[in-house]
């Protein structure tokens, strides 16, 4: 249900209130568009510094594009939009601003929303224009499997990537082929490309994979205040304002698979209730800078018997300083599958490691064994303590549960289901 309705070239003005974020997270503008209307704009004004207003939209044939508090403004084409927003005919009828409340203060935040409709469609920003220039780049370095010699089992290989990274379609600072190139240059064989509440990016996944030389992984981060998940797979759009049960029944649906992203992370946190856990979960986030903190693998423990264990890099920007992989998520993949369904499939399935890098030390997990990569002297945490040697073939037992290979000074390396 729309709280206002307005009409195209009319300035609206409202505060939103406690009350308001108290009854509900999004709120609606709706806006009836004329047939005729070749794109829209739309234009949000409030004090930035006082609260956060995330930004939408939906068109009377659904989900439109969504950029949260990272824009205030966007517009929707024929043949282009701004990032986080889905091009297409612009359906005459009743389309919605969708308004996110993340922050507002006691006193309430005043805004202003303005909506253009264009009787013909803009001219695109020159960032759109130059993609269809890039040539292919050459590949800068050998498959991770290969360069580090990891054996291949029963023809499933190795692959080195990483779950969680953003581009300018969200929060981001770099555009979808850039992001590719940062990922495949630090030696990752694939990575998932997860915006905020969007999938506006899956349409440049394919052309960016093939210019960049990287697998990319159609991805998703469905952000709520109560805690972030990621969906993974050619599986469209999951709807935020659902409740966390329907994400993963959407997902599974489709073919895809969900995880709970760093369910300890200040306001970030998983809070979210659900009927059904979903087994796979971000054990492993960057900001975990702390090895010693064993919070997440107790959360871990507690979640689920049978953990699904993967990492994010959760990538905005190259001057954060924690570049894509950082850490690296490996999935033993299936030859029988094709493009990004390697990836998904494998975590489908819990053939999981997570490592601090493409190249730092890795522990593998194969039946009831344990292969150890680039760990001389490092110490094995799990059912039987030991030091290894790299190379070692480890037995443990078939209970399942996380492992650690641990240093001297005790800083976690790898992580393993």
């Amino acid at each position: 249900m729309a709280w206002i309705t307005g009409a195209p070239g009319e300035t609206i003005r409202g505060t939103w209130t406690l009350d308001d974020r108290i009854s509900g997270p999004v709120k609606e503008v709706a806006f009836e568009i004329p047939a005729g209307t070749a794109a829209l704009t739309v234009r949000l004004g409030h004090d930035r510094s006082s609260g956060v207003i995330d930004l939408g939209c939906s068109g009377p044939d659904g989900f439109r594009g969504w950029s949260g508090g990272a824009r205030t403004e966007y517009t929707i084409g024929p043949l282009w939009a701004t990032p986080g927003y889905l091009p297409g005919d612009i359906e005459p009828g009743m389309w919605r601003v969708l308004f996110g409340l993340h922050r507002i203060p006691l006193e309430g935040l005043p805004y202003e929303i303005t909506v253009i409709a264009h009787p013909r469609p803009p001219v695109a920003p020159r960032d759109h224009s130059r993609r269809s220039r890039r040539a292919p780049r050459e590949p800068h370095r050998l498959p991770a499997t290969d360069r580090r010699g990891l054996p291949s089992l029963d023809g499933f290989t190795w692959l080195a990537g990483d779950l969680h990274a953003h581009t300018h379609h969200s929060d981001g600072t770099l555009s979808v082929y850039e992001l590719a190139c940062v990922a495949a240059d630090r030696g990752l064989d694939y990575l998932a490309v997860t915006d905020h509440n969007t999938v506006s990016h899956h349409a440049e996944l394919a052309s960016a994979s093939a210019l960049a030389g990287i697998l990319l992984v159609p991805g998703q981060e469905i952000t709520t205040d109560l805690g972030h998940a990621n969906a993974w797979g050619d599986i469209g759009w999951v709807d935020f304002r659902r409740p966390p049960d329907e994400w993963a029944r959407t997902a599974e649906d489709r073919g895809g698979v969900l995880s709970v992203n760093h369910p300890l992370a200040a306001d970030c946190a998983w809070r979210q209730p659900f009927c059904t856990r979903p087994r796979t979960a971000e054990l492993w986030h960057w900001s975990w800078w702390d090895r010693t903190w064993g919070a997440p693998l107790a959360w871990g423990q507690a979640w689920t018997d049978d953990l699904v264990v993967v990492g994010g890099g959760d990538f905005h920007r190259p001057e954060d300083g924690h570049p894509p992989g950082a850490p690296t998520t490996w999935v033993l993949a299936d030859p029988a599958c094709e493009g990004s369904e390697k990836v998904v499939r494998a975590i489908a399935d819990g053939r999981t490691a997570v490592s601090a890098s493409p190249d730092g030390p890795l522990l593998l997990r194969h039946g009831e064994e344990f292969l150890v990569d680039g760990a001389d002297g490092l110490v094995l945490w799990g059912p039987d303590t030991r030091r290894v040697i790299r190379g070692d073939r480890v037995l443990v037992p078939a209970r399942p549960g996380v492992h650690r290979l641990e240093t001297p000074v005790n800083e976690v390396m790898a992580l393993c289901t």
